[in-house]
């Protein structure tokens, strides 16, 4: 496929993604609206009379109609306004851009670490069935879906940090006694290794392991019994047993072919995993005090606080439909019949 056909099927892509934009755009605000407390009296404070009450609720605009709060928001939107906090105060534009590298941060560094174990312990128990690795595999799987990710938070915690004092404290992205890097793309990591500062990014790696491993941990299920379901059917079709008896070795005949025609499956379970990491670890964010973008909807969420729970599900809606475009891509990547398909 050239480069038009490439730009088509983006361009078809996200036309398809504007009507569930759209939709859940209208859902969100709805629902965040008929949610029950009132902003204005959590943001008046107990000792508020029913006249300041009032006169807040016209401030904020909550005493207009649906109808008009929604026209209002929508062009807010469109101007890149996601509006006020009242909770804090400050500007969800700037939480969210503040926050969202947090969260992504812990996110892809647990992907990482789960990929990492899981791609190759799926590929050992579907090349080794009814073996022990393969009976390994399945005790995992079963473990990672059936532990609740603050059960294994707290459980890390209590090992590594309390009893065997091997990790810091669960503090956030930094020890007190550091300071952030300078900011160029949020990531602690990242930031820290080009300002040249070892010593902050041994800090905030240090930092970011138990979040990382209990994510991962959580994530190690789908990313394995994909990959060995994946490598199974594969390893059983007709090209593979031609492939063996032509003489091929063992490492070629699996990596070279069974596994390159096994990967679309895994790549998108990969990007379910990821999308669901970064919008469900707010548990794991809790547990470990990191500032990320989940924290920060539940807690606008028990303010009856609109503007950060609609920007943060509008947020992941948009990231979820990018995420989707870039799997598209990588199917054309890893198997040319894709692009042809397409």
């Amino acid at each position: 496929m050239g480069a038009q056909g490439k730009l088509v099927l983006i361009l078809r892509r996200l036309s398809q993604a504007v009507p569930a934009l759209i939709g859940i755009i209208i859902v969100t605000f709805l629902l965040t609206h008929a949610l029950p407390g009132d902003p204005a009296a959590y943001f008046a404070g107990p000792a508020a009379t029913p006249d300041t009450i009032a006169e807040i609720r016209h401030n904020l605009g909550l005493d207009r109609s649906l109808p008009v709060q929604f026209m209002v928001y929508v062009e807010n939107l469109a101007r890149g306004d996601f509006g006020q906090s009242i909770s804090t105060g400050q500007s969800v534009g700037h939480e969210l851009v503040t926050r969202l590298p947090a969260s992504l941060e812990l996110t892809l560094l647990a992907l990482f670490i789960s990929t990492a174990i899981a791609v190759p312990l799926g590929i050992l128990a579907a090349t080794r069935p009814d073996s022990w690795i393969d009976h390994l595999c399945r005790f995992i799987v079963t473990a990672g879906v059936s532990l609740p990710t603050f059960f294994t938070g707290l459980a890390l915690v209590y090992v590594f940090y309390y009893l065997l004092g091997w990790a810091p404290a669960p503090l956030g992205r930094l020890d007190v006694f550091f300071i952030p890097p300078p900011q160029i793309t949020g990531f602690y990591l990242i930031d820290s290794l080009l300002a040249g500062d070892l010593e902050t990014f041994w800090a905030s790696l240090k930092q970011l392991i138990l979040p990382a491993l209990t994510l991962a941990i959580f994530s190690l299920a789908p990313i394995a019994r994909m990959t060995r379901a994946s490598m199974l059917a594969v390893l059983s079709s007709d090209f593979v047993r031609t492939a063996r008896a032509s003489g091929l070795s063992a490492y070629t005949v699996i990596i070279t072919y069974a596994f390159r025609n096994a990967m679309l499956p895994v790549i998108t379970t990969l990007g379910m995993v990821f999308s669901f990491l970064l919008g469900a670890n707010v548990l794991v964010e809790k547990v470990f005090a990191w500032p990320g973008i989940g924290s920060y909807a539940v807690e606008a969420l028990l303010a009856s606080d609109f503007a950060p729970v609609q920007s943060f599900v509008l947020t992941m809606a948009v990231m979820y439909v990018a995420l989707n475009l870039l799997i598209d891509v990588l199917y054309g990547v890893v198997d040319p019949r894709v692009r042809l398909d397409a």
